[in-house]
């Protein structure tokens, strides 16, 4: 999937006290005086040492580094100078956040075996269509390693079955909240649900513009051609961040009051500015949309022909110009599917039937030209030079049968994992504020 991704001086110390709204009963009571006297120079985080230390487990510049490369890759390399530094001060508190998550598993005695770690690497590893010998070079060849994603998929697996053992338990989900949902749907029948991504980051009343700047980022990085899945595994501190940000089917209802009406004046492909929601600032992604209860018009398998014209080389354009004209022409006075081989005999080309083809499966151009026809009806001309030119007519057509609710256990999981996601970054929040950080 593909979506078009502190200042810290003086001055902003005055606005920070400006701004304030403590109660002067509060600890911190003091800190709504503006004329603050700063004693001492405020430390500029762009200039900060690479290497940390957290509670005794060393994060290294090439660690950092290798990183890094990781999160450019997915943009191709192309981000300015000014975004690679902010991008690097993110990476490293990725990297503190994978050590305590770690630290923490380990105290709990969550044991994550090498093995477990392989597989899910060989996994990543398919999902790019290559071998785990092909990735590894593929990832030296961008400056980083196998072993700076091994290392984020062990804080991943060690995370998740911490939560499961320490944090899962002692969330309830009652039977009356399921089926007040149950009964939200079915009222609902009909109406929109949407396909979303998300990207979340934490942020106090402190530290809101910063990270909304932050935010702000990732959705230009990724709106200029970055990858929105990267940037989730690598920077979501929501607990599905390790899928890519991908939160599934969900209804408005299903959704914070900040977030649903933006999910649904979304078009699809597209994201969010930041939004700010409970504990911090939300980027959502909008991947597809349908009807709740309905019947997805994308699962209809279709059987269809698909003649293919071979463009030789030599080929001109006003050849080639003439050869679709001559194609598109011929489909609409062929009969049909019956015809399709006479037609493709009489370019010198072939064709090819295959009646398990998904709609949803097809291109989104391809999807919207062959929604709306009838047996026997072929889409336009397309392709290209070298693949030669290309028709699909359609020679039937199942419907998938209208929806159904989501059993019970499917929403009571839904909901039960939405609660252990809050948990889990309150626990984390925790780890963030007791642990001991030694910047070299």
């Amino acid at each position: 999937m593909r979506f078009s991704t502190l200042r810290w001086l003086g001055a902003g110390v005055a606005v920070l006290a400006a701004g304030s709204s403590l109660a002067q009963n509060s600890p911190l009571a003091g800190l709504s005086d503006p004329d603050i006297e700063i004693l001492g120079q405020p430390v500029d985080p762009t200039v900060r040492k690479a290497t940390a230390i957290v509670n005794g487990d060393v994060i290294t510049d090439t660690d950092i580094d290798q990183r890094l490369n990781l999160v450019l890759a997915a943009n191709q390399g192309e981000v300015s100078e000014d975004e690679r530094t902010r991008l690097r001060l993110q990476v490293v508190r990725n990297l503190i956040d994978e050590k305590l998550q770690i630290q923490e598993a380990t105290a709990q005695e969550v044991t994550i075996v090498q093995e477990e770690v392989n597989q899910a690497f060989t996994r990543v590893a398919s999902n790019f269509r290559m071998s785990s010998d092909q990735f590894d070079e593929f990832l030296k060849a961008r400056s980083t390693s196998q072993n700076s994603l091994k290392q984020q998929i062990h804080a991943e697996l060690a995370w998740s079955r911490l939560l499961r053992r320490r944090v899962e338990p002692f969330v309830n989900v009652g039977d009356d909240e399921v089926q007040a949902l149950i009964d939200r749907l079915n009222a609902a029948k009909g109406t929109e649900e949407y396909r979303i991504a998300e990207i979340f980051l934490t942020a106090t009343t402190e530290n809101a513009e910063q990270v909304r700047e932050n935010a702000q980022r990732i959705v230009e990085q990724v709106r200029q051609g970055g990858s929105f899945v990267a940037y989730a595994r690598q920077f979501s501190e929501a607990s599905t961040a390790a899928v890519g940000g991908d939160l599934g089917w969900v209804r408005p209802a299903q959704l914070s009051p900040e977030l649903a009406p933006v999910v649904e004046s979304l078009p699809r492909g597209e994201i969010s500015n930041p939004i700010q929601i409970s504990g911090g600032f939300a980027v959502i992604a909008l991947v597809d949309k349908r009807q709740v209860l309905a019947a997805d018009p994308k699962d209809a398998l279709l059987a269809v022909k698909q003649i293919t014209i071979p463009m030789p080389a030599d080929t001109t354009q006003q050849q080639a110009t003439a050869i679709v004209q001559r194609l598109q022409a011929g489909t609409q006075s062929m009969g049909g599917c019956g015809g399709a081989e006479t037609l493709a005999e009489s370019f010198g080309g072939n064709v090819v039937a295959n009646d398990q083809v998904k709609l949803g499966d097809l291109p989104p151009q391809l999807q919207q030209i062959m929604e709306p026809l009838q047996i026997g009806q072929s889409t336009p001309p397309f392709g290209t030079r070298e693949d030669g030119i290309r028709v699909l007519v359609l020679c039937g057509r199942e419907d998938p049968p209208a929806a159904g609710a989501p059993s019970f256990d499917q929403l009571y999981a839904q909901m039960e994992e939405s609660k252990v996601a809050m948990a889990a970054r309150r626990y984390l929040r925790d780890l963030r504020r007791d642990a001991v950080i030694d910047y070299r």
